[in-house]
């Protein structure tokens, strides 16, 4: 808290610099709502309004996430750690297991040995005891040992080899035991047979037995060694020949069982014969046997000597067998090597000679065949002799590793032989002492004959081993012949393949024809493989660009991230400031209430006040520029993070066109691989043509030609399919791109699903590691603290018994007191609690003492005190109304049930206070009374004191003070290191002491006049002594409370750090519940993003569509809304300007009201008499009446506020419902936009090629005819309306987006003005609350300050200082215990908010919800009205089909009537002609003319015949035209059709010409490669002909050498098909081996089979047996799990010993100083005991020669009290004392018998002196009973009683020491030495160990010391030495001393 005070401070230095009056602050706020308010309204245009309310969640959320993020990367490092640790643990415990395992082996090996060896031993016990039952005994024995081998009888099933293996392994293990039983009854025999003989006889013999014994026993050890050797060989051996192992084996086991049944019958011989050697007792018998024993012992010897040189023989051999097996192997691998390179080279050769056979023709073939063949025979024969090499190499393999296999066996049976041996010897040796023994030996030479048989049917075996070698040599013998006749085959082989070659060189040339057209195919897809190529490079530095894109931006998010951080962690800083500036701002209004009656302490406070208020203001104005900051730092984030998420997606889509371009080059090798294939088959169809086509190389070269243009053709034709592909490939690519999309999308999700499983399995595991992790450190913990806690307990008894033991007189004393202490902490506490009242009774006492005439102006004071309590109430009237506005801003029950709880807790602190009032008086009554009851204590003990000081003389007084400066130094050593640590406590939990110390001097100032009390009783010095005692008394209570204290404060500690525990365990579970509501928060969000997402889209498009969102629009206009939002705003706005002004006025007067009372206190204070003028209480009166006018209107303004607030909600509310309708509306309608858009668009673009058509049409129509003017009006009237409909289609599109635009500007505010009022509320809520807070730690710091006050006065006496320091003590075990309060309180409010928090979680997660199912219900609705949308669209298509065939069909009719109209016209004309016609020949008929009639009406008739004529042609014309009109519609879509086409088309041709002129280049490429091939064709070929040339002159030559050859070559013919005929036979014989080989081969693969069966099987087994395992061991963790959680409780319960165990140790580390004090008192004191002790000695050597007279006097009437019968021993013990001689002193008593002994004892006691007084010797209650008893007796008695104290030793002061509980009653006090005190009060013969010794006799310390046990005053120990000492020398004489060693020593002396 330092560095926050500093910062808080330096803060309020830069604020105060700063400046700046109220009433400004309060301006620049209510400008600064207006503004945020304003900014508001005009953001809400904005296309990101949706955002907004995302983002103020956002925020709050990230800021969460932050914290999780840090406690989740630290979990992940501990998980880290802990994972480590694991492993570690795991690896450790493995290794322990397996040691473990190991030492119980041995153990278990260990304890059969033992056990054995008990046995033995019984049983020698017993033949000692009783040679009678030797005989039984040795044959139990023999019965127990020879059991054990009887379990073994069963042999495992022979079916597999391993199985056998196994049980041989078994069997040696178990005659190893065997042989160790039979070697424990050697040993048996043995001791019998030497316990038998007679002793002393044949000595020499049995030390030769021993030795003998010895190296048979080392001998065995040996054998042993080597067995364990030769077994580790065996199972190396076996896995190679198992099948003969099992033959073996299944004779051995014949053998074991015989040798099994022979052993049963010899142990029955034994114990028959057992009873029969018993009774054998001849000496010269047993030496005989002894001889037999030793010669066979010696020839045992012997065999074994030869066999251990065997043994080293074989050994050697063995070791230069695996030498040269390890050589061979080598020599093997070698051979391998060379063979695989051998067929390289076989491979290579064909290769070229393939090769070498395509270039050469059929001719040249032959001459180069023979030097071909003579290189490949010597490569055959090269061939043949490795593999000669490698058979031999297998055969020497094959013999050696049967020679070790046989050598190995053979050593297996000498060693069972030499063990059956050993083991008969033994036996043999057994019943040395039996009748039969030379018939057992017998039996075993026959037994040694069939051993014999049995190494000879070895030898046998070994003969049958070396037929099967001879059998192998056979057989390798038979494989070099077929390798021969594989020779012979190859070289038939070669012949053939050398024809073929022959006929392939003519099948070449055709097949490269071939192989070049398919090249030019391959080419032709190289360059597409190219083509995609290029895109892919493009594709990849595309996504290389959005990668780096992605980059830049993440780099932006995270310095944004960072600035967030940064932000966050000021406004942390400025949040907690505000805490603690508003908390002190609490403090100073409470003090201010007091202000009134604390005049100099008012003004400070209050200017403190103001300067907080200015801190707080400008604290407040940083916090809102931080707050507008760190929102559009949030909207650059949501940017970012939005713009990152789009780049991610086309990152996405790119990776999926790099992957289908992938694919598509895969495909493309696909198809170039099965060209390859195609190829293949061709060639190898062409191979059949080949033969009809040799020699032919002019036609091939005119088919070259043909080839090569009828593979241009179908380039071409390839070229033109290519063309048409393209247009489908762009089609498929276009599928492919949506269907990218669509997987981009699913991706996407499961990203995010894939993200949340991420975080819940790393969750797991953190939580796993912190429980691991707990469970070590509790382990760990637990057993440190159970030891802690062992030694502590033990402690503790000790040194409460101790403590118990000392303070029984002092509780009696002291419990009137101790209750009186208890009542006076109860007060203590209360004071503490409400010690503010206690400041204003010592103000007002200070006032008092100030004014020596308080009443001299009683008016003045009158009037002051009127007014201040006018001003009181004024400011009370202020608080109220103040706190009556938070109560309004917050709006919360909780508030008010807090203050409810507070105004409780005040009465209830009130009522304490009285309480405690009370009992202080009673205390001060109760003090009085013990104080006055003390004084007569003391009195008493004075009067005793003074009754004691005639004897003490000096002595007394010095002890006295050392006592009291002994007491007074502890008490302050005492006091003075508690308070040391109560400092390191206040250090540590407070750190403003200084403003502590005004208090403390208040509170001193108490205590001083406490003190001056107690020094008026304290007068006399007698007093003094009183006073000391009562010091101590006290000092031994608080000591006892102090105990109590610190061991309820360690329960109360245990019990907080419990419920700390419990809190914390709370927390945890509540921060897990927080993250799964983060991640349900997080899956919503995202949820509702999408939806929004969605919604928005459809809403764009729905208001392209629809008309009726206008009425909507205009439906859901709030715009009276939005004014009385305003208006509101306005009248807010305008309120907290009015109370700003009224804050700055009630400030004003405020400080004016100070300065009057600063001058009225301070003339008052000053002078005494001053008072106030008459203008200051004018001034007073008129601020009071401006106040209470003030007050009426606040409480005006208040209701108006109450009003406008509650219109607020109400309308918001209404606002509210309106808005989720109408995005109901909007969302519903969005998505019926989208389907309805696309239909829309295609119907508009049908009906603009229509208005096409049609206007085409209509200008045709116009110059065609203009005559019909009406049909082509009519026709227009139809065109603009059509021209209106398409216009209002697009007009209204703006009309809707305007519709949108108002909608959407109009909704919002509603929701944008709550969002303030509602964030105000809260920030009002959290304010109040944490101010609250800060008033309680304000308070509780100051009950601690004004306790702290009240215990520093230091200076007094030494009683006052003792009683300040226990209520210092007692002070900071409260303080302390408030602290854990405190602290857990603090717990218990982060709980609460943490509470809190996830409750505005789940609410926010309900509303998230209830917002998806809104907005699901929304995509429903929206659904249906596109489903209605459709049907409408739907029925407007089929209206504007059936319109367009009316109009149609209008056209049609108007055509029609058109041409109607015009037959008619001509009808008219001709009509009117005819009228014209006819009436001129009437006037001709009238002037009659008859003849031009005639002419006329031939006229007519011709111009009507023309007329007829011209209308048929008109309508023919008309007719034509319309098909003309129709051809040209029809034309024109064509056009426009061909148009489209030729754009495609020219797309098409470019590519295809880029395409052609790669093709171009790369056949150009071809050209120059083909002519460059052809070139080098002909030069081969010009080549091949001077060859032919040649090689014509050589085939003349090598014809003539041929027919030479030939005959040669005939006779070599005959020679070899006689090889081939032999090789035939072996070939033959070699089939028939090879058949056997496959059998055996076959039955190997049957065993194998079996052997993996079983493997399974066993593996199988291993697997359960393994998952068991698992099983077990999750249990086994689930119940560690559970220990933890114990573990974890009990740590808890020792870290709470621990801290108790720390106390512990820190009062010890006090004791033990004081210890230290007191040893060094201790030395002072043992100086002078040395002092004493000096004189004591002097005086002793001066009265060396005296008697003590009181001895003498006892001695003389013990005589007379003795019988008369044992008088002369008391005699004997007077002489003694006196020195006489023993001699003189029996011949005394021998003349008693005659005369007496009267005379002598009366003359020799006659003439002494007087007795002196007797020492105080206590006798005891049988004294008087026991006269009978002897004087010895007696006198032991007496010096027993005379050396022992009556009183215990005094005490040390270690009554410090505090017992954590009472000690238990009846326990015994006895101190630990840890601790460091001194055993007091033992028994009484103890001596103190702090002491040394000394006489009884010497006292050391007055009685009269307190600590004290009973009354001790009077006790002969305890008194100073007198001057009269005695005469008798002193002894000094322990507890623990009989009475016989006391007589003894006496008897020496």
């Amino acid at each position: 808290m330092s560095w926050l005070g500093g910062l808080g401070s330096g803060l309020g230095q830069s604020l105060g610099q700063v400046g700046g009056s109220l009433s400004s602050f309060t301006g620049q706020i209510s400008n600064f709502t207006k503004d945020i308010l304003l900014e508001g309204t005009e953001e809400v245009g904005d296309a990101a309004t949706e955002l907004h309310v995302s983002n103020s969640r956002l925020v709050e959320l990230e800021t969460s996430f932050a914290t999780q993020k840090s406690e989740y990367d630290r979990l992940r490092r501990i998980n880290a750690e802990l994972e480590e640790k694991l492993e570690a643990a795991e690896i450790q415990v493995k290794q322990q297991s397996l040691e473990y395992r190991t030492v119980l082996q041995q153990k278990e090996v260990e304890i059969s040995h033992l056990k054995a060896r008990q046995n033995t031993l019984q049983e020698e016990v017993q033949k000692f005891r009783s040679s009678d039952v030797t005989g039984a005994t040795t044959t139990s024995s023999t019965t127990f040992l020879s059991r054990s081998p009887s379990a073994h009888h069963g042999f495992h099933g022979d079916e597999v080899d391993l199985s056998d293996v196994l049980w041989s392994q078994q069997e040696i293990n178990r005659l190893s035991s065997e042989v160790h039983h039979l070697e424990a009854d050697v040993a048996h025999w043995r001791r019998v047979a030497q316990a038998s003989k007679v002793p002393g006889a044949e000595n020499g013999d049995q030390g030769e037995i021993l030795k003998l014994q010895r190296t048979i026993q080392e001998l065995r050890e040996t054998m042993g060694k080597e067995v364990d050797e030769h077994q580790h060989e065996l199972a190396v051996l076996q896995d190679a020949h198992r099948q003969k192992l099992s033959d073996i084996t299944k004779r051995h086991r014949e053998e074991l069982a015989e040798y099994e049944e022979r052993i049963e019958e010899l142990e029955e011989q034994i114990q028959s014969g057992d009873g029969a050697t018993v009774s054998m007792p001849a000496a010269p018998q047993d030496s005989s046997k002894l001889e037999e024993l030793q010669a066979t012992i010696h020839s045992l010897q012997e065999e074994a000597r030869h066999q251990k040189i065997k043994h080293d023989e074989l050994m050697a051999s063995l070791e230069e067998a695996e030498r040269l097996r390890a050589a061979l192997e080598q020599e093997k691998e070698e051979a391998k090597a060379e063979n695989a390179e051998l067929l390289q080279n076989y491979s290579r050769l064909q290769s070229s000679v393939s090769e070498l056979q395509t270039r050469v023709q059929e001719q040249e073939g032959k001459a180069m065949f023979k030097a071909q063949q003579d290189s490949e025979i010597q490569a055959l024969k090269k061939a043949l002799a490795a593999a000669e090499k490698q058979m031999s190499r297998l055969q020497s393999l094959s013999e050696v590793s049967i020679f070790l296999f046989l050598f190995f066996f053979l050593f297996f049976f000498t060693q069972l032989e030499l063990v059956e041996k050993l083991r008969l010897a033994e036996e043999s040796k057994d019943s040395a002492q039996t009748e039969d023994l030379q018939l057992e030996v017998s039996d075993l030479k026959s037994q040694l004959d069939q051993r014999e048989q049995s190494l000879k049917q070895a030898h046998l075996d070994i003969g049958t081993l070396t037929a099967e070698l001879e059998e192998l040599d056979r057989q390798n013998q038979d494989a070099t012949q077929h390798l021969i006749t594989l020779k012979d085959q190859l070289t038939a082989q070669k012949s053939q393949t050398e024809a073929e070659v022959a006929h392939l060189k003519s099948e070449l040339s055709d097949s490269l024809s071939q192989k070049e057209v398919l090249n030019q195919e391959l080419e032709s897809q190289k360059q597409k493989l190219s083509q995609s190529a290029f895109t892919l490079n493009d594709l990849h530095m595309g996504k290389q660009q959005l990668e780096a894109t992605v980059k830049e931006l993440r780099d932006k998010l995270s310095k944004s991230q960072e600035l967030g951080k940064e932000a966050r962690l000021e406004t942390s800083e400025l949040k907690k400031l505000l805490q603690e500036k508003e908390g002190q701002l609490s403090a100073v209004h409470e003090e201010l209430g007091h202000a009134g009656k604390q005049g100099s302490e008012a003004e400070s406070q209050k200017m403190f006040l103001e300067e907080q208020d200015k801190e707080i203001q400008d604290l407040r104005r940083e916090l809102a520029e931080l707050k507008v900051s760190y929102e559009k730092r949030s909207t650059e984030d949501f940017d970012l993070k939005i713009e990152n998420k789009k780049m991610k997606e086309e990152s996405v889509q790119a990776v999926e066109r790099v992957k289908n371009l992938e694919r598509q080059l895969q495909d493309n090798q696909t198809s170039v691989s099965r060209l390859v294939l195609e190829k293949d088959t061709r060639i190898e169809a062409l191979k059949l043509e080949k033969s009809q086509l040799e020699g032919e190389l002019n036609q091939l070269e005119r088919r070259l030609a043909d080839q090569a243009k009828q593979y241009q053709g179908t380039i071409e034709e390839l070229t033109r399919a290519r063309s048409m592909d393209a247009s489908a490939l762009q089609m498929e690519h276009e599928r492919a791109v949506k269907l990218n999309q669509e997987k981009d999308l699913t991706i996407g999700e499961l990203k995010r699903e894939i993200e949340q499983m991420a975080s819940d399995h790393k969750d797991t595991s953190e939580m796993l590691d912190i429980t691991v992790a707990g469970q070590k450190q509790l382990s760990e913990l637990l057993k440190e603290k159970d030891i802690f806690a062992a030694s502590l307990k033990a402690q503790a008894t000790e040194m409460q018994s101790e403590l118990e033991a000392g303070m029984q007189q002092a509780k009696q004393d002291g419990d009137a007191l101790r209750k009186s202490v208890e009542e006076k902490d109860k007060q203590l506490a209360a004071m503490k609690e409400e010690n503010s009242h206690l400041k204003e009774e010592i103000d007002r006492l200070r006032d008092q003492q100030s004014r020596p005439q308080p009443m001299s102006e009683p008016r003045t004071l009158d009037i002051i005190t009127e007014l201040e309590t006018e001003v009181a109430q004024l400011k009370a009237a202020k608080d109220k109304l103040q706190e009556e506005a938070e109560a309004l801003r917050t709006v919360s029950e909780e508030q008010r049930e807090s203050m409810m709880r507070s105004q409780h807790s005040l009465q209830v602190l009130q009522s304490e206070l009285e309480q405690a009032r009370l009992r202080h008086e009673q205390s001060t009554l109760n003090y009085e009374r013990l104080i006055s009851a003390k004084d007569e204590e003391i009195t008493q003990l004075q009067s005793e004191v003074e009754s004691l000081s005639t004897q003490r003389q000096t002595q007394p007084q010095t002890v006295d003070i050392l006592q009291e400066d002994k007491t007074r130094s502890l008490g302050g050593e005492n006091g003075n290191e508690k308070h040391d640590l109560s400092k390191v406590e206040i250090e540590r939990l407070v750190k403003g002491i200084k403003e502590k110390e005004t208090e403390i001097i208040q509170l001193n100032e108490k205590n001083l006049s406490l003190t001056k009390q107690l020094d008026q009783l304290v007068v006399s010095r007698d007093e003094l002594g009183k006073l000391s005692q009562i010091v101590l008394q006290k000092d031994l209570e608080i000591q006892a409370l102090h105990a109590r204290v610190s061991g309820g404060y360690s329960q109360d500690v245990l019990l907080l750090q419990q419920q700390m525990q419990a809190y914390a365990v709370e927390r945890e579970q509540v921060l897990a519940v927080l993250n799964e509501k983060t991640r349900e928060n997080s899956q919503l969000r995202s949820e509702y993003h999408r939806i929004m997402d969605i919604v928005a889209a459809k809403e764009a498009a729905l208001l392209k569509l629809q008309q009726e969102n206008q009425r909507i629009s205009t439906m859901s206009d709030p715009s009276g809304s939005q004014e009385m939002f305003r208006e509101t705003i306005q009248n807010l706005s305008r309120i907290i300007r009015e109370k700003d002004i009224e804050i700055d006025a009630l400030t004003q007067k405020c400080q004016t009201l100070v300065t009057v009372l600063q001058s009225s206190s301070g003339d008052s204070g000053s002078g005494g008499q001053g008072g106030v003028s008459s203008n200051q209480f004018e001034e007073l009166l008129q601020e009071r009446d401006t106040l209470k006018q003030q007050v009426k209107k606040m409480d005006e303004w208040k209701q108006q506020v109450i009003t406008t607030v509650k219109n607020m909600q109400h309308e918001s509310a209404q606002l509210q419902e309106e808005l989720l309708k109408l995005q109901g509306q909007v969302s519903a309608d969005s998505d019926c936009s989208s389907k309805l858009s696309v239909d829309y668009s295609r119907l508009i673009q049908s009906y603009e090629q229509k208005e096409r058509k049609l206007g085409s049409l209509s200008q045709e129509l116009a110059h065609v005819q203009q005559t019909i003017s009406q049909l082509s009006s009519t026709r227009d009237v139809l065109l603009g309306k059509l021209d209106s409909f398409s216009q209002d289609s697009d007009v209204s599109m703006p009309f809707v987006q305007i519709a949108e635009h108002v909608q959407v500007a109009s909704a919002p505010p509603s929701s944008i003005q709550d969002e303030p009022l509602r964030q105000d509320l809260q920030s009002l809520q959290r304010l109040v609350a944490e101010k609250e807070s800060m008033i309680r730690t304000l308070q509780e710091n100051n009950h601690r300050l004004s306790n702290s006050a009240s215990l520093s006065e230091s200076e007094q006496r030494g009683h006052v200082e003792e009683l300040r320091q226990s209520r210092e003590r007692i002070d900071t075990l409260q303080r302390s215990l408030r602290e854990k309060d405190l602290l857990i309180k603090t717990k218990g409010d982060q709980l609460i908010q943490v509470s809190e928090n996830l409750r505005n979680r789940e609410n926010d997660n309900e509303v998230l919800k209830q917002a998806v199912t809104n907005l699901k219900e929304r995509a429903l609705i929206l659904e249906l009205d596109v489903k209605k949308l459709k049907e409408e669209n739907e029925a407007i298509a089929v209206k504007s089909r059936e319109k367009e065939t009316e109009f149609r069909a209008l056209q049609e009719t108007n055509m029609q009537v058109s041409l109607l109209l015009r037959e008619r016209e001509f009808e008219w004309r001709a009509i009117s002609e005819k009228a014209a016609a006819m009436e001129k020949l009437l006037k001709d008929r009238e002037q009659g003319k008859s003849g031009e009639l005639n002419q006329l009406l031939n006229e007519v008739r011709s111009m009507q015949e023309k007329a007829v004529a011209f209308q048929q042609e008109r309508d023919q014309v008309m007719m034509a035209l319309k098909q003309k009109q129709m051809e040209t519609s029809a034309l024109q879509s064509e056009l426009q059709h061909t148009k489209d086409k030729e754009q495609r088309q020219k797309l098409e041709l470019e590519r295809l010409r880029n395409h052609l002129l790669e093709i171009e280049d790369s056949y150009t490429r071809e050209a120059l490669a083909a002519e460059d091939r052809e070139s080098d064709l002909r030069r081969r070929v010009a080549l091949l002909d001077e060859k032919l040339a040649s090689s014509c002159s050589a085939v003349e030559n090598a014809s003539q050498q041929a027919s030479l050859q030939v005959e040669s070559l005939q006779e070599q013919l005959n020679v070899v098909v006689r090889q081939r005929d032999e090789a035939l036979i072996q070939l033959r014989a070699a089939q028939e081996q090879v058949n056997q080989y496959a059998v055996s081969l076959s039955n190997l693969q049957m065993v194998l089979e079996q052997f993996q069966q079983e493997e399974k099987a066993m593996y199988s087994a291993e697997l359960e047996r393994h998952n068991k395992e698992k099983d077990d061991w999750r249990r086994k963790a689930e119940t560690l799990e559970d220990k933890a959680s114990a573990l974890q409780l009990n740590l808890d319960e020792a870290n709470a010993a621990l801290e108790s165990a720390s106390r512990l140790t820190d009062q010890l580390d006090l004791k033990e100083e004081q210890i230290e004090e007191l040893k060094k008192q201790v030395e002072v004191r043992q100086e002078m005991l040395d002092e004493a002790q000096k004189k004591l000695t002097n005086l002793l050597n001066s009265t060396e020669g005296k008697v003590d007279k009181v001895l003498m006097k006892n001695l003389f009437l013990g005589y007379f009290h003795t019988p008369r019968n044992k008088r002369a021993e008391v005699l004997r013990l007077m002489g003694n004392v006196l020195g006489l001689e023993p001699d003189e002193v029996e011949q005394m008593l021998n003349d008693e018998g005659k005369k007496g002994v009267t005379g002598w004892v009366s003359g020799w006691l006659g003439g002494g002196r007087a007795v002196q007084s007797v020492p105080n010797t206590p006798q005891r209650p049988t004294h008087t009973q026991n006269l009978n008893g002897s004087f010895s007796e007696m006198f032991v008695k007496f010096l027993e009683v005379e050396s022992s104290p009556a009183a215990p030793a005094p005490k040390l002061p270690v009554y410090d020491i505090k017992p954590l509980s009472a000690p238990p009653p009846g326990r015994s006090t006895v101190t630990a030495p840890a601790a460091g005190a001194a055993g007091s009060s033992k028994r009484g013969g103890e001596s103190n160990p702090f002491l040394a010794p000394r006489s009884a006799a010497i006292p050391l310390l007055n009685p009269g010391a307190p600590g004290g046990s009973g009354p001790a005053s009077g006790h002969l120990l305890m008194k100073p030495i007198s001057d009269a000492l005695p005469t008798f020398t002193p002894m000094p004489v322990s507890a623990e001393a009989s009475a016989g060693a006391i007589l003894k020593d006496l008897l020496k002396q």
